[in-house]
């Protein structure tokens, strides 16, 4: 990937832990790399396919001096989140703040606080099979596409299956949706949670009926194993309403624990 750096932008602003520091402000010191593809932008040498750092630079500033952090890594951080959601063209940002004036006691160059922030993609299964069930998976990717820090870029298509576990119940509506996120797992988490409480889950009987269940399936390359989360998702390669979806809007993504693709995993499935 090819790179836009900024070095050492200078900027007024009033972040600190201190109450001096938050009246009176400092100088603090940004620097920023921006990981891009400019293969385009060079081929027609137009800026309008690039990053235009004189832009950034001005809202770098502004950023820092509308808004008071206590800690430059929040400073660092929430700049970092800033840069991605504005300029739509980065795929990751690395953001460096530099505070020369530290209220530190001894002799000394700066203080920094570095973030790095990227897009993640990930993918999420989604089911329904209480009430309008397609209105209800609607509203939900509605909801999941409608925050700043969350991008819907691929849809399944949508299959009726047989209930798994409890049988009881009326058949599903399933599929799966590709994102592009900058919430970390487990804030991801959190957010599919916000959304079936938004849209009335009720979890009461185990693998029972429910307006709308969301799971991440794949978040990236990453591993996870914990009481919270586990992804991929433990189930997944057992599940053909979880793997037929995926082959629709990724059907060569490689499961990292089998080794096998999900037109791999879909073959075996159909044969038992």
């Amino acid at each position: 990937m090819d790179k836009i750096i900024v070095k050492d932008l200078e900027v007024y602003a009033f972040h600190g832990v201190l109450a001096e520091e938050k009246s009176l402000g400092q100088k603090f010191i940004v620097s920023l790399e921006l990981t891009l593809d400019f293969h385009k932008a060079a081929e027609n040498d137009n800026l309008e396919l690039t990053v235009n750092y004189a832009s950034l630079c001005e809202d770098t500033e502004e950023f820092l001096q509308k808004h008071t952090f206590g800690l430059i890594e929040a400073a660092a951080h929430h700049l970092a989140v800033y840069i991605l959601e504005k300029y739509t063209l980065l795929e990751k940002v690395k953001v460096c703040i530099k505070k020369p004036s530290a209220p530190i006691r001894k002799t000394f160059g700066y203080v920094a606080a570095e973030a790095e922030r990227s897009w993640i993609k990930a993918y999420i299964g989604i089911g329904s099979n209480l009430g309008d069930r397609q209105k209800n998976i609607d509203n939900a990717i509605s909801i999941l596409g409608s925050q700043s820090s969350t991008k819907v870029t691929a849809i399944s298509e949508m299959y009726v299956t047989k209930p798994v576990g409890y049988t009881e119940q009326e058949d599903f509506v399933n599929g799966a949706v590709e994102i592009r996120t900058l919430l970390s797992p487990y804030q991801l988490l959190d957010f599919l949670h916000s959304i079936e409480m938004q849209l009335k889950r009720e979890r009461i009987i185990h693998w029972g009926p429910r307006t709308i269940d969301l799971d991440i399936l794949y978040y990236g390359n990453l591993l996870i194993s914990d009481d919270r989360l586990v992804v991929p998702h433990p189930r997944m390669h057992e599940r053909l309403f979880a793997v037929k979806p995926m082959c629709d809007i990724a059907p060569y993504i490689i499961h990292p624990l089998l080794g096998k693709s999900m037109l791999e995993l879909k073959a075996e499935l159909e044969k038992t």
